[in-house]
């Protein structure tokens, strides 16, 4: 197998309407291959079912295996791009290449898998085991009474904090090193170091990206709600809230691919995504 060149990278910095764009651009591409798009997240998440189900190292293989989904839509999308439909292939083809850019891929996703569970751990930590605890109540179906208890823990909204900051803290180095890995060659460090400037240097349109994803979720979740209220559906709600879900899910992994070509000035080969590499 030939050894592909690594493609040339410039950093570049965006105006933060772009993260208006990269939506609009994400839905752009599931319109054209809405199939095969939402067919690439449905096989991850029966996926990820099957490897929890595995004794011991279920938790930590699934959340190794987070990074290369982010990687596998933006190689999607790349072929969506050029008129092709993507496969679930599109999850191997990282492997594919060389054996230095695929054992950093497993480092990136074992260095981003014990960072998760040290989150939890931390978050945990804050809360005194007070999620824990609510989710326990909730799984053994205890009133309503024992529950509102529970959730009015002040330690439970400190625990929470701790895990939606930490998250996106972590997020970050992570957020374009897998496609920086595959498409630029880099190395674990230099990855990470290269998605954190990425990142930062276009944190107005990527924290722009973030409150329209919040605004668009909370939207289509309360005109759902509305509808199923409105048309008597009120047993479908929760179908239709997994499908809705499962829609802005796909969408959400097709828009990461403009993520970074804007942020990298990028543009890939087609003949790098092909078996023959």
């Amino acid at each position: 197998m030939s050894t592909p060149p690594p493609m040339i990278l410039h950093l570049q910095t965006v105006p933060s309407r772009n993260g208006m764009l990269w939506i609009r651009h994400g839905f752009k591409v599931f319109q054209r291959k809405p199939m095969a798009l939402a067919g690439l997240f449905s096989v991850f998440l029966f996926a990820a079912m099957v490897i929890l189900m595995l004794p011991g190292a279920g938790v930590m293989l699934l959340l190794m295996a987070l990074p290369q989904l982010s990687l596998g839509f933006m190689l999607a999308t790349h072929l969506v791009l050029q008129n092709k439909t993507p496969t679930a292939g599109v999850y191997l083809m990282p492997f594919r290449l060389t054996k230095e850019r695929r054992n950093t891929q497993l480092l990136l996703g074992a260095c981003y898998a014990l960072l998760t569970i040290a989150i939890s751990f931390i978050s945990s930590w804050v809360d005194g085991g007070s999620m824990d605890e609510l989710q326990q109540l909730m799984a053994d179906g205890a009133s309503a009474e024992k529950l509102s208890e529970a959730a009015a823990n002040p330690a439970l909204l400190w625990g929470a904090i701790t895990r939606v900051v930490l998250a996106a803290v972590v997020s970050i180095p992570f957020w374009h090193a897998p496609a920086l890995v595959h498409w630029g060659g880099q190395g674990l460090m230099q990855s990470m170091f290269s998605s954190t400037l990425g990142v930062w240097r276009n944190r107005g349109a990527f924290a722009y990206n973030a409150l329209l994803w919040g605004a668009l979720i909370m939207a289509l979740g309360l005109i759902g709600s509305v509808l199923a209220s409105l048309l008597g559906l009120g047993q479908l709600a929760p179908i239709i809230a997994m499908a809705c879900g499962l829609l802005l899910s796909t969408v959400f992994y097709a828009s990461l691919y403009f993520t970074f070509i804007d942020c990298y000035m990028f543009g890939a080969p087609g003949d790098l995504l092909s078996d023959k590499t």
